[in-house]
C-alpha cells in the first residue's frame, strides 16, 4: 500500500486524515529537491511513454474549491512533451452532453494509447456537485457509485492505468486562499461569489467526498488522499506516485528494423 492511499471497501473519514503535510515532511527545502529531481524523472518516463506508443495513463483531480487542482496541473507536468498529455476540464454538460448518458463525455476524454490524460474534475462530479446541489434524484445518483467502479474496471482491463487524487486541504486553508485571490489583482478572475455559496456547503461536500473515496477506490482504479495545505508537498506525493506508477508500467521505446552504424547520410 502507498503512502496516501486508499483501502478498497475501508471507510474513509477525511477528519482523520491529515490535510497539513508537514506531518510527513518537515523539511521543505529538501522536498522540493526532490521534487525538482522527479519531475525529471517524470519527463523521461512520459517521452518513452509517448514514443512507445503502446500504454495509457489517466490520471484525476478532485478537490473542494481552492484546492489546488490548476496548480497541480502547472507544476506537476511542467517540462513534459505536450504532444503526449492531454488536461481536460469538466464542467457543466453542454446541451449535446446532457442529451447522452453521464459517462458519455468522460470516454470521449479517456487517454488513447502512449497518452498521459489529465481530468480536472471528472466522472465524479456526478456524485459529487449533482448530489449537493439536488440535481438529480437520490435513486439515480447511488447507482453511479458501481456504476464508475464498472465503467474503470473495463478501462483498466482494456489498457488504462488510473490514478486518483483527492487533494486535501482544511476550511482554514480554503479561507485563506479565497482571500488572496481577493487581494491579488492579477487573481481576482480566479475567484467568485458563487465560490462563498459552496462554502456554505462545506460539511455536504465533505459527506459526498467520503462517500465517493470510500466506494470507489479499487485495487484497479485506487484513490490517493494528498495532504494539500503545504504546496510543496503536495507536489511531491503527487511526483512520487506517478512516477512509481511509470516505472511500474516500463514503457520502452520502440525497436528499430536497421542498423544505425550502416546508414550514411547522402550530401
Amino acid at each position: 500500500m502507498t503512502r496516501h492511499q486508499m483501502t478498497p471497501d475501508q471507510q474513509v473519514n477525511l477528519s482523520d486524515i491529515p490535510t497539513k503535510g508537514r506531518e510527513f515532511c518537515d523539511d521543505r527545502k529538501q522536498a522540493e529537491k526532490r521534487f525538482h529531481k522527479l519531475r525529471d524523472k517524470f519527463i523521461r518516463w512520459q517521452q518513452v511513454l509517448w514514443s512507445e506508443g503502446k500504454q495509457k495513463l489517466l490520471i484525476v483531480l478532485q478537490a473542494t474549491d481552492a484546492g489546488g487542482k490548476d496548480s497541480t496541473i502547472r507544476k506537476v507536468f511542467m517540462g513534459v512533451n505536450p504532444q503526449g498529455v492531454k488536461v481536460v476540464s469538466f464542467k457543466a454538460p453542454s446541451t449535446l452532453e446532457r442529451s447522452h448518458d453521464y459517462l458519455w463525455r468522460v470516454h470521449q476524454a479517456v487517454p488513447p494509447a502512449g497518452m498521459i490524460g489529465v481530468f480536472n474534475r471528472s466522472h465524479y462530479e456526478d456524485v459529487l456537485v449533482v448530489r449537493v446541489d439536488k440535481l438529480a434524484p437520490e435513486k439515480v445518483w447511488r447507482k453511479r457509485y458501481q456504476q464508475i467502479n464498472d465503467f474503470e474496471r473495463m478501462l483498466s482491463e482494456t489498457g488504462t492505468k488510473i490514478l486518483k487524487f483527492y487533494l486535501h486541504i482544511s476550511k482554514d486553508e480554503q479561507r485563506e486562499r479565497f482571500q488572496d485571490r481577493l487581494d491579488v489583482p492579477e487573481k481576482h478572475y480566479k475567484f467568485s461569489l458563487d465560490d462563498l455559496e459552496k462554502r456554505k456547503q462545506w460539511d455536504a461536500y465533505r459527506d459526498a467526498f467520503e462517500e465517493a473515496l470510500t466506494r470507489c477506490s479499487t485495487e484497479w482504479a485506487p484513490w490517493y488522499v494528498i495532504p494539500a495545505d503545504q504546496k510543496w508537498y503536495r507536489n511531491l506525493a503527487i511526483s512520487e506516485i506517478i512516477v512509481k506508477t511509470l516505472e511500474d508500467m516500463n514503457p520502452q521505446f520502440p525497436t528499430i528494423d536497421y542498423d544505425p552504424e550502416q546508414v550514411k547520410i547522402g550530401e
